[in-house]
């Protein structure tokens, strides 16, 4: 089998829009979570927070044209996707043509939906145009990077939930990994919207604490209560190893396995079991003991429920206490894009040797699993492997790990 290598990435997140200042941010120790007065209009709505991208500038040559079929989600994911093969070098190859792309965000644009729904209310076409249902349909993000890029290879839309991110990683590895393709653009994107905080409201899953905004969420503690929704994307370039080597690309790491997996009983609830088995299928497909594992960047969600079937899972899997935390502390849940942002920070994580304790953590629940819990502030570890780990609506789990270059 053939190896995988990530040689560009581009972010937009609310740690910030360059891979540089979102890993600075992680290093302030403080989370991004603020009060959104828009949701107070909300009856029966019993959150008021969000996390909102930071310093995303859409460059000039983005015109009215060229942005028709993009909603939020879609221009995010087309603007990383060009700062990530300009950092691979790759912009304008002519090798772009035969790319592949492997992307997903939870749903397409929801503003969108609004003008179809204007329809069936008002009786009346009037909202409608050539752009609404491209930018509502939830495969937008890898369509119009494709479309933005020509290129010609395969197309894989990830739209699940909140291991978009990760799967689209996970599948464009895959593709590479099994010859089918030698260049992949991945990765996965979310624009917030206040539907998704009540749908998460409606399952009691977020966090209420909103006039304290800087300390929620707060995965793994005792008096976490419930998630924040965020925003963001986060693209990577995938290529064939022998092919990066010899046109001496930057290679920023390796991917050295990936598994996913369906738990098959419930829709929402987690599964310690199957989560387990998703960890285990991925060191297999890196020809890994779990003692080669030196981190763990976890799902971390600071819902009750996820955070205890997560960790128990880990400690099942790896069978003592390794070092663990979550970005989702800085950053909230951004869903679709979750799994893309992680594992660019993972990266920056084990090249640069530092990782970030999970925030607003001061007493560990008691029914999570037995790990290292990093809190207060970083930690230097020397590791050559590091698996980060998604879970999703849908009973969806992925594990990958990445391997220092």
């Amino acid at each position: 089998m053939r190896r995988v290598v990530i040689t560009g990435m581009g972010i937009t997140s609310p740690l910030g829009s360059t891979v540089d200042n979102a890993f600075k941010r992680l290093q302030k120790y403080e989370n991004c979570v603020e009060h959104w007065d828009r949701l107070d209009e909300y009856e029966r709505l019993n959150t008021s927070l969000a996390a909102f991208v930071k310093d995303f500038v859409v460059p000039e040559h983005f015109t009215r044209k060229v942005r028709r079929t993009m909603g939020n989600v879609a221009l995010m994911a087309v603007v990383t996707a060009e700062e990530a093969l300009k950092d691979a070098g790759l912009l304008g190859d002519k090798c772009i043509s035969d790319a592949g792309v492997s992307y997903g965000s939870s749903t397409g644009s929801l503003d969108a939906i609004l003008d179809f729904y204007a329809m069936c209310i008002d009786k009346e076409v009037k909202m409608l145009n050539s752009g609404s249902y491209i930018k509502m349909m939830p495969q937008t993000t890898a369509v119009n990077i494709s479309l933005y890029f020509k290129t010609h290879g395969r197309l894989i839309p990830t739209s699940t939930a909140c291991t978009s991110g990760s799967m689209g990683i996970g599948y464009a590895y895959e593709a590479i990994k099994n010859g089918y393709q030698d260049v992949m653009i991945a990765g996965g994107a979310e624009e917030i919207h206040p539907t998704q905080m009540g749908i998460f409201d409606t399952l009691y899953a977020t966090s209420t604490k909103n006039n304290t905004p800087k300390f929620t969420p707060s995965p793994f503690d005792k008096n976490r209560d419930g998630l924040v929704i965020g925003e963001g994307a986060g693209t990577v370039i995938l290529e064939e190893y022998e092919r990066a080597k010899a046109r001496g690309a930057k290679i920023y790491a390796e991917i050295a396995g990936f598994a996913t997996n369906t738990d098959g009983v419930h829709i929402t609830n987690p599964n310690r079991a199957t989560m387990a088995e998703v960890m285990r299928k991925s060191l297999q497909d890196a020809n890994l003991k779990p003692e080669e594992i030196g981190y763990i960047n976890a799902h971390g969600t600071a819902t009750i429920n996820g955070d205890i079937a997560e960790t128990k899972a880990t400690e099942e899997v790896f069978q003592r206490e390794i070092p663990i935390s979550s970005i989702k502390s800085y950053t909230g849940h951004t869903l679709g894009a979750c799994g893309a942002i992680e594992a660019i920070l993972g990266v920056e994580m084990i090249n640069r040797g530092w990782f970030p304790p999970t925030l607003n953590l001061k007493d560990i629940d008691e029914e999570c699993g037995k790990l290292d819990y990093i809190k207060d502030c970083g930690r230097e570890i020397d590791c050559e492997y590091i698996m980060s780990n998604n879970f999703a609506f849908g009973g969806i789990n992925t594990s990958i790990i990445l391997k220092k270059p």
